[in-house]
């Protein structure tokens, strides 16, 4: 019986590949030389006329964000499909994508179980893994060439003159220098930006992430679950005890809402410094330098998405664990 014989990555072969990649990304730069795109908070608007546009709402443009959101959703929905028909093929080791995101699945399951119990693990373990693998997504967004780099040129008064990359391609690219008199400048406005670095997005993430702590302690503690941020059970019976229960519960209804603040600014600071940081030293030495601080940001990112999910799970676990009064009714 022949042995199947399997493909690999052969070092002495391949490596005239990385060689070729290299020599041709220092001969890009040389006729192209890389510029620092433009920096700026927001996300930029690709539609000039806006897609939504109610009294309510107000107007809504389409961003680079919103084109980013959509490709991630689309990457997650094709991901779900190829764990579902690992699962159904028969195979009891999954291979490839499906086998690694089983075990990262598996870790962040046996981790929530150990944390919040059986009962609450099981509830809690969607939002942790949802949340976790989207923002791990989102974050390396921005590592994916093109990104941040490919996109419309708009008129700017502070911009920089264009080249046809060939002639009648239609296809221009920014250079390098000084505008003549009178020459119009352009911009770079990209077709996708990585999501994380849209405080819409991190602060939407952040307010489903603390409204659903309070849900879930909601479900376990019912109504009297609000008197942990309002207490005013003995203010009467014990008036210096009372106060002072009062006042612990205010600062737990202040620290609650900053952890609104705390996540959103939190990743989305960690991810626009990193952009930024990409942009600059790309700009002045590109191709081997970047691919450096490439690795940086894929651990940062990666870091950035398990925090965020980490500190959800872990308020949400302490929402459904006994406080105050339903602890002393346990013991």
């Amino acid at each position: 019986m022949e042995e199947k014989k399997t493909r690999k990555w052969r070092w002495g072969v391949n490596r005239w590949i990385i060689l070729a990649l290299i020599i041709l990304g220092f001969w890009w730069s040389g006729v192209y030389p890389p510029i620092t795109p433009t920096i700026q908070l927001p996300a930029e608007a690709l539609s000039a006329t806006p897609i939504i546009d109610s009294p309510v709402l107000g107007k809504v443009y389409l961003t680079n964000t919103m084109v980013a959101m959509v490709l991630v959703d689309i990457l997650l929905v094709l991901l779900i499909l190829a764990v579902q028909k690992a699962t159904k093929s028969g195979d009891l080791v999954p291979k490839g994508i499906t086998g690694a995101l089983e075990a990262v699945i598996e870790f962040m399951y046996n981790l929530t179980e150990s944390t919040a119990g059986k009962k609450w693990g099981r509830k809690i373990f969607p939002y942790f893994a949802a949340i976790t693998i989207t923002v791990l997504i989102v974050n390396w967004m921005e590592l994916i060439p093109g990104v941040d780099s490919i996109g419309l040129i708009h008129h700017s008064e502070e911009g920089n003159p264009v080249q046809e990359i060939a002639a009648g391609s239609g296809i221009f690219a920014l250079v390098k220098g000084e505008l003549a008199q009178g020459q119009q400048g352009y911009e770079i406005v990209p077709f996708v930006r990585a999501v994380s670095t849209d405080l819409n997005f991190t602060f939407a993430l952040a307010l489903i992430s603390v409204i659903m702590t309070q849900v879930m302690g909601v479900r376990a503690h019912g109504i009297d679950y609000f008197s942990k941020f309002w207490n005013t059970k003995t203010i009467f019976s014990r008036p210096f005890f009372g106060l002072l229960d009062w006042a612990v519960g205010l600062l737990e209804l202040i620290s609650e809402i900053s952890k609104i603040l705390s996540f959103a600014f939190r990743l989305f600071g960690n991810i626009f410094a990193g952009s930024v940081m990409l942009f600059v030293i790309g700009s002045l030495v590109p191709v081997v330098a970047q691919s450096i601080f490439l690795g940086l940001e894929f651990f940062v990112g990666a870091i950035q998405a398990v925090v965020f999910g980490m500190l959800t799970m872990t308020f949400m676990a302490q929402a459904t664990s006994g406080h105050g009064g339903h602890a002393e009714a346990g013991h």
